[in-house]
């Protein structure tokens, strides 16, 4: 009988386990959490104690307690005695490995390795900010948990190249990686639009290569734009990350992305000897460095002096994006690749990958790049991080290299969150935090042989549209808390449910360290049953109301007045009357809103309106691709357009032309800072018939009539947004509203920032 007792026990303690786990206060999820009888309560001015001359420990104590007054407002220190205990176990085996035991009378961080110390002190501090009541008492179950990672690359890339981020933002991108067990902070230093890094050997890197012309729509540029790190600014950087567990990685990008570098010294490091002013085009662009014996020796006195700076095994060297009709051109390359005996220029980017790679492994460090470093056939020493989707890293891992998975767009940080309007701009492919969490490293293909070579995963966040630390901010978090945990916790104990529980006071923590975190997974979307003329037309379609994350409970108010945790709950699709505006969002079980309201104006003026930052959709044989800023470099968050950088044509469509037919749209005239190398051939001319083009508009979509032309005025002296005026045809129903820009292609770039229609009645 007892021992079918103590069966039925373990099931329950089995079945509970899990569920404990899933919904505690933790991400990542530790490898595994056992429930205990009993807790502790932890109050202001606990005391920590950790042994005697251990500085890992000391250390570790410190970050709890820093990390304890910023998410919950509590005073712990280190003391003789107290309720928290630090201790060295080298039965917890691995660096990264720690043990926390919670029991009624002590909380222990046991680890053998200084980052199992540090990750188990961070582990505590969640336990210790689970919920909204700050400054209070914090009474934790008792538990054990032992926790180690699953991946040894858990990581994040900062673009600090095509929008310069001034040093003091980056501490609180460490803190918040050190935060989640993230260990890794890859550093992109150097690009056309850039370089980032003082080089005391090469000081023009910096006088010349760190500042540029901004991109203008017209008109003259204004003051020079950048900036670059001191060496002195970047060893405070590295060791304060050290400190927390995190490794910075450095990237310089070679051969290609090369602009700046040449702009700053064309007869060390160019191909052709021309000097180009440094870049403010995005995308990729022809200027190279040499492989030729000077630029070599001009590289490896950089690396020299950044070796120095970053004591990290890895250095990256880029590879990306560099096509070579320079070298193609350069006699003095072709006579070189002929001495060598290479066929072609994939195989010279090889040869020249591989000689940094000898040259860093003297230094005893290994190079990594950018997947495209495989068509030179590199040596398996080198490590792949694969950005062009996941076949590289799979060749590569079967080939025996290391690799990172990077790829785009799953882990590309700058692709929207959401459709919503108040996106910033970014990549126009949808990237939700439920599918950066689904994303699993080891990919299919991968042997079960090499899947040992897949060290981990990063987050990419650039920045060519991003320009503020708090647009970067919000485009990385909350995603960066799901690669966090597929980067740390076991496959199997994965789950999108219980980690958007998780992540709920985990957002609460991101506000009190001052995190722009994006709230898009817990924001409420919109969803017309029918057009918004509908609306004006007495047939009261209904308005679904709903999150991606399905989180919380929706209420909402149709006055426009910001709803509270009493405002009426959402249960079905609401019948939506003209001259309403519903404003919702989602509030968690205490009564705390997950979000900022989101509103759906059903006020006419609304209901006859299509903006170019959400309404708007592509035209025939084109796709919106970026949501770009109206000012390059732009410091606010508005206004932003998603358009067709290929093609200047957008269509409003379902334009209510029965109910309305004058109009005013207004244009908004963009930068042409495009990079677009051997793709210049898809852009798309449309005839012009004056000076700077015309805005062209159709009824019926972009083969019907066209209702009105108007001639666009020189951009040298026209503002950068500007109003036209006039009236369509009237129309039984909707109709698609085609907006077609026929500006010549040197011209800068045209798209509509709004159609507003006005009713006659």
């Amino acid at each position: 009988m007892k021992h079918l007792i103590r069966a039925a026990l373990a099931a329950t303690t089995a079945t509970i386990a899990p569920v404990y786990a899933q919904n505690a206060p933790l991400l990542p999820l530790p490898a595994q959490m056992t429930p205990a009888t009993g807790a502790i309560t932890i109050a202001n001015g606990a005391g920590i104690v950790v042994p005697a001359g251990d500085t890992g420990a000391a250390t570790a104590a410190r970050l709890l307690t820093d990390r304890v007054k910023i998410d919950r407002g509590l005073t712990l220190a280190t003391a003789a005695q107290g309720p928290i205990r630090f201790v060295r176990d080298a039965a917890v085996a691995g660096d990264e490995a720690y043990r926390l035991t919670v029991t009624p009378r002590v909380i222990t961080i046991a680890a053998s390795g200084d980052r199992g110390l540090i990750w188990g002190a961070m582990t505590l501090a969640q336990l210790l900010s689970p919920d909204t009541q700050f400054g209070r008492p914090v009474r934790v179950a008792a538990t054990t948990i032992d926790d180690a990672p699953r991946f040894r690359w858990r990581g994040l890339m900062v673009d600090v190249t095509r929008s310069f981020q001034p040093i003091e933002t980056l501490y609180p991108i460490v803190d918040t990686m050190a935060a989640q067990k993230l260990n890794t902070l890859h550093m992109h230093l150097s690009d056309d639009q850039g370089w980032r890094v003082e080089i005391k050997r090469y000081p023009k890197l910096t006088e010349i290569g760190a500042f540029r012309e901004p991109a203008v729509a017209g008109g003259q540029p204004g003051p020079k734009v950048g900036g670059f790190y001191t060496q002195d600014e970047l060893r405070k950087l590295v060791a304060y990350a050290a400190e927390r567990g995190i490794t910075i990685v450095p990237e310089i990008d070679m051969p290609g992305h090369a602009q700046a570098a040449v702009a700053a010294y064309p007869e060390e490091v160019g191909v052709l000897g021309d000097r180009p002013p440094v870049g403010h085009d995005w995308g990729v662009n022809p200027w190279l460095f040499s492989p030729a014996p000077r630029s070599m020796t001009f590289i490896k006195n950089v690396l020299d002096e950044l070796l120095d700076i970053f004591p990290g095994q890895f250095f990256h060297v880029g590879g990306d994006e560099a096509v070579k009709d320079q070298w193609q051109r350069s006699p003095e390359v072709q006579a070189q690749m002929k001495a060598l005996g290479l066929k072609t220029e994939n195989q010279m980017q090889g040869w020249m990958i591989s000689e940094l790679g000898k040259y860093l492994a003297s230094k005893n460090r290994r190079l990594i790049g950018w997947d495209e470093i495989l068509e030179g056939d590199v040596p398996t020493s080198a490590t792949v991080m694969s950005w062009r989707g996941e076949a590289g890293a799979v060749e590569a891992a079967n080939k025996g290299h290391d690799v990172v998975m990077s790829p785009a767009p799953n882990l590309y940080l700058d692709n929207i969150q959401s459709t919503a309007g108040d996106e910033p701009p970014g990549r126009i492919g949808l990237q939700t935090l439920e599918a950066v969490y689904g994303y699993e490293p080891v990919r299919p293909g991968v042997t079960a042989e090499a899947a040992a070579h897949v060290l981990g995963a990063q987050g990419n966040a650039w920045s060519e549209y991003l320009a503020t630390a708090k647009q970067k901010e919000h485009a990385t978090f909350p995603r960066l808390s799901a690669i966090a945990e597929f980067t740390w916790s076991p496959r199997d104990k994965r789950d999108w449910k219980g980690f958007v529980t998780r992540l709920q006071p985990q957002m609460l923590r991101y506000q009190r360290q001052g995190i722009a975190a994006a709230d898009a997974a817990f924001a409420v979307a919109y969803t017309l049953d029918g057009a918004k003329g509908d609306i004006l037309r007495g047939k009261a379609p209904k308005l679904t109301l709903a999150t991606q994350t399905g989180a919380g409970t929706i209420r909402y108010t149709v006055d426009g007045s910001q709803p509270t945790a009493r405002s009426r709950t959402y249960a079905a699709p609401i019948t939506l009357r003209p001259g309403q505006v519903v404003t919702a969002t989602a509030f968690a079980k205490d009564g705390h809103a997950l979000a900022d309201p989101r509103r759906f104006d059903a006020t006419r003026p609304a209901l006859l309106r299509a903006t170019g930052s959400s309404d708007m959709v592509a035209c025939p044989k084109g796709a919106l691709g970026l949501r770009v800023p109206l000012v390059s470099g732009q410091s606010g968050d508005a206004p932003a357009y998603n358009v067709n950088i290929f093609d200047t044509c957008t269509q409003a469509p379902k334009m209510p032309l029965d109910v309305a037919q004058a109009f005013t749209v207004t244009v908004a005239r963009l930068p042409r800072n495009y990079g677009l190398a051997h793709d210049e051939g898809k852009l798309r001319l449309h005839y012009a018939v004056t000076q700077y083009g015309e805005l062209v508009m159709r009824v019926g979509g972009c083969d019907g009539m066209v209702a009105a032309t108007f001639p666009l005025p020189n951009p040298d002296t026209a503002p950068n947004r500007f109003d036209f005026t006039g009236s369509f045809p009237k129309q039984p129903g909707d109709a698609d509203i085609c907006l077609q820009f026929t500006s010549p292609l040197s011209a800068p770039f045209y798209t509509v920032d709004t159609l507003q229609l006005e009713s006659s009645k």
